[in-house]
């Protein structure tokens, strides 16, 4: 039986990876963004707020700037070719993870971030064009629809099991050497080696952290079948401002954020594009 990839046509290799590195730079973007306007939120600089300092946030940030809606216009257009990636990555198997158990789950969550990444910049195009962006909350609305199903608590307790493991993860992923061999088959002075494996430590523990919190976030909507205490980066940044030594706890994880973005852009410079 043939994969479903066999029947997707095969892109041009430069093609691939020039989408690939536009798309990791727009990711960088974002990601600096969030790590810069999340510290400022810790430390209340410019009065900037910590549920202002997610990925939307962000794109509304851009967009009052001089010239914001042709960068905004960038960022989504890197942010789709992002997503573009993913999907090949996923539907062609252009990193060769096969079509075990393993490779099986690597590929879903290559196409899973490019449907996540593809929503944000949907959404980020919306508001250059001027065309309203709904302010709800789309985690809230997830978790309302997941508890209006039958089980609907047990149903959104698996999802923010799911983000907590994503998290772990992550932070595993930060603490271990696999990203490492990934800098290292770069080829890049040993110099900036260094750098990139430190930016993209800090970073990678940071994403998990966030991952963790949502993932709390979520448990506790389910425990208490109240859609409303469901959140997504903002509402986690919340979560630790309001902590003991908020403002440094959330300094810290914004710091990782912003080393997350300048990860991005490193592998955007010197990452080898498998096609």
């Amino acid at each position: 039986m043939k994969d479903i990839a066999d029947y997707v046509p095969g892109p041009p290799p430069k093609w691939v990876e020039r989408f690939a590195r536009f798309g990791l730079i727009a990711k960088g973007i974002v990601y600096s963004l969030v790590g810069m306007l999340a510290f400022m939120a810790a430390f209340e600089l410019r009065g900037s707020s910590e549920r202002e300092a997610d990925k939307k946030g962000v794109f509304q940030f851009v967009l009052e700037q001089p010239m914001g809606k042709v960068m905004l216009a960038l960022i989504g257009i890197g942010l789709l070719f992002y997503a573009a990636w993913r999907f090949i990555q996923a539907l062609r198997d252009s990193e060769n993870k096969g079509k075990n158990a393993k490779g099986i789950g690597r590929r879903i969550g290559y196409l899973f971030s490019g449907l996540v990444y593809g929503g944000l910049a949907i959404y980020a195009l919306k508001l250059v064009l001027g065309k309203p962006a709904s302010n709800s909350d789309s985690r809230q609305t997830l978790a309302s629809e997941l508890l209006s199903q039958p089980f609907g608590q047990w149903l959104l307790g698996a999802v923010a099991l799911g983000m907590a493991i994503i998290g772990i993860y992550q932070i595993y992923y930060g603490l271990s050497d696999k990203y490492k061999k990934n800098v290292q088959a770069s080829g890049i002075k040993s110099e900036y080696e260094s750098l990139m494996i430190r930016a993209g430590k800090f970073g990678y523990m940071a994403r998990g952290v966030v991952w963790l919190l949502i993932g709390y976030l979520f448990l506790r909507a389910a425990m208490h079948a109240n859609p409303k205490e469901a959140g997504g980066t903002g509402s986690a940044f919340q979560f630790l401002e309001e902590a003991s030594y908020g403002s440094f706890l959330l300094g810290a994880v914004a710091f990782g954020l912003f080393c997350y973005g300048v990860f991005m852009f490193m592998r955007a410079r010197y990452q080898p594009i498998s096609t």
